[in-house]
């Protein structure tokens, strides 16, 4: 089953892909966030998705904020939409884990500018919690 991950930010949207097996989370690309709806809806279509897989930004403590109502609000509206199941899984310190491994990759050689970081961090982050999902390590939200 193909999954399609969503790290879904105000300005960025950070999409990640798995393979047809559900068990490796490619990152895909970064969006602007005005742009996702259409964009997602392409790739809904053309990699034949399944199912989606949202990140919310809970509180450290577990508890959902302003920013994870909104998040959990836009994502069950293009579940809607596109007619597919959106489930929710915790992405707190996503972004952290992100940064650690572009920070590894960086070490090791690769060349990433501060401008290609900032493009790749948000779906590195979203590859890292659709592993997590693919994985059994993390579960859905309600």
């Amino acid at each position: 089953m193909r999954t399609l991950a969503i790290d879904y930010g105000e300005k960025r949207v950070g999409l990640a892909i798995s393979d047809e097996g559900g068990k490796l989370a490619t990152p895909l690309e970064v969006i602007a966030a005005d742009e996702a709806a259409a964009r997602i809806a392409a790739i809904v279509r053309d990699e034949q998705v399944e199912q989606i897989i949202v990140g919310v930004p809970l509180n450290m403590d577990g508890s959902e904020g302003r920013a994870a109502r909104k998040v959990t609000q836009w994502g069950r509206e293009l579940g809607g939409v596109l007619s597919k199941p959106v489930l929710f899984v915790d992405e707190r310190l996503s972004s952290f884990a992100a940064e650690e491994t572009l920070r590894r990759r960086k070490a090791a050689g690769e060349k990433l500018t501060r401008r290609k970081k900032k493009e790749r961090l948000d779906a590195v982050a979203a590859a890292g919690f659709l592993q997590a999902y693919l994985d059994g390590t993390v579960g859905t939200i309600d």
